[in-house]
């Protein structure tokens, strides 16, 4: 693989304000691609961009909204046609936790916001980047769930939940574009990162003992590459 394997690829990233998100953000750009960043915080966007033009690379695009506001998805998919007429790899990394307690203890507009931004904004993204992906010579969207999806461990119920469905979302629609379009999807397992959402779980873990979100970025590059054939598949990442 090239220093710059995404070069002249159009790639959308959520999350992309820190952790694993801003992570791939920052290395798509740096192989090449037109960056979209997604993300709600309107200022670590700006800094990340400021930080990828010092590198001597192209402004991102910069898209600050919440992707519980699910118009704006299709909004925004509607000015990634305009300005380039399709998208070539779809990173998916915005998540939340939700906070760890028994399935009969969340709060129902608690729950409510976690399925909407981890299961309901997914399939939204998807639904919208669909049509593009297809105008791609090789659509590849890469998706990031947890263990926890398939583990039904104690008290990380919700968020599991959660996981699981994007799971069954993903693997679905792998199935159903796998012999009809050049289009590829898969989902990303990571380990042990060292994320908000990671301290949040375990607030008395050393992240220095963790691995960093940019660990993760050689997976990204490879399941977003035109070459990588791979479909419906969940790749784990293992601790480094």
């Amino acid at each position: 693989m090239s220093g710059r394997p995404l070069l002249g690829r159009v790639a959308l990233v959520t999350g992309a304000s820190r952790g694993i998100g801003r992570a791939v953000a920052r290395g798509f750009a740096v192989a090449g691609a037109t960056v979209v960043a997604v993300a709600r915080t309107e200022g670590a966007l700006t800094e990340l961009d400021d930080e990828v033009q010092s590198l001597g690379l192209p402004p991102l695009v910069l898209a600050p909204f919440d992707l519980a506001d699910f118009d704006r998805i299709d909004q925004m998919a509607g000015l990634i046609a305009q300005r380039f007429g399709r998208l070539d790899a779809l990173a998916a990394c915005a998540a939340q936790l939700g906070g760890l307690q028994p399935v009969t203890h969340i709060d129902p507009p608690a729950f409510q916001r976690l399925v909407a931004l981890n299961v309901t904004a997914q399939w939204r993204l998807l639904r919208a980047a669909d049509p593009l992906l297809r105008r791609s010579d090789a659509g590849r969207a890469i998706f990031v769930t947890s263990a926890a999806a398939r583990a039904a461990t104690a008290y990380w119920g919700p968020y599991a939940m959660t996981k699981a469905a994007l799971e069954t979302m993903v693997r679905t629609y792998a199935a159903e574009i796998a012999a009809t379009t050049a289009v590829r999807v898969n989902l990303v397992e990571p380990h042990a990162v060292r994320t908000r959402m990671r301290a949040e779980a375990f607030p008395g873990e050393d992240p220095a003992a963790l691995t960093a979100p940019e660990a993760l970025l050689p997976t990204f590059l490879h399941l977003a590459s035109p070459e990588c054939d791979r479909n419906g598949e969940i790749v784990a990442m293992v601790a480094a």
